[in-house]
């Protein structure tokens, strides 16, 4: 009878670990995803300086357009919540969408070279951030499914683990990947 009881405490500490640790994991993969968004998009406000440089070399009188550019780049570089980090994301989206209709207004630019490597370079960066957003959601859900449904969400709170926001992009518009096809 005794090695019975022992066995059950010994199968009940494991259980408890078990949960733990997976809440933990759990945890640390969102930090991950979102830490692979902040990644994704430090990588676009890199490129937009270069894509702004190169488009007022041939569009001058644009200034209004490149100012939004320049305030969408810096909010986007000092947001910290989810929250933030998506509202800031959705502008500096929409501040590209306006440089790049800029640029179809100037055929020697969109020949450059230069502006074509940037080009490129920022529709692979957009994808890498579509996918970084999608993985993170994917983690959050995961999460919080854990956190909010039995056995795991008795060990939420002595994990010290809560639900968690997805990353939402706030205007329906913004959602959209600009378009850098000419």
């Amino acid at each position: 009878m005794e090695y019975i009881i022992i066995a059950a405490v010994i199968l009940i500490v494991i259980f408890f670990i078990a949960q733990y640790n997976r809440l933990v994991r759990l945890n640390i993969t969102v930090d991950e995803a979102l830490a692979q968004i902040e990644v994704q998009l430090k990588r676009r406000t890199d490129l937009i300086p270069n894509l702004v440089e190169t488009v007022k070399g041939y569009a001058t009188h644009e200034q209004s357009t490149f100012d939004a550019v320049v305030t969408a780049r810096a909010k986007a570089t000092s947001a910290t919540t989810v929250a933030d980090i998506a509202a800031a994301d959705g502008a500096l989206t929409n501040a590209l969408k306006g440089l790049l209709a800029v640029a179809e207004a100037y055929p020697d630019l969109k020949a450059s070279a230069n502006f074509l490597s940037l080009q490129e370079e920022l529709s692979t960066t957009e994808n890498k951030v579509s996918f970084a957003r999608q993985f993170y959601n994917d983690t959050v859900r995961s999460l919080n499914t854990a956190v909010k449904t039995i056995p795991t969400s008795f060990f939420a709170g002595f994990a010290k683990v809560e639900a968690r926001d997805f990353y939402e992009v706030e205007n329906p518009e913004d959602r959209n990947v600009p378009n850098v096809k000419f």
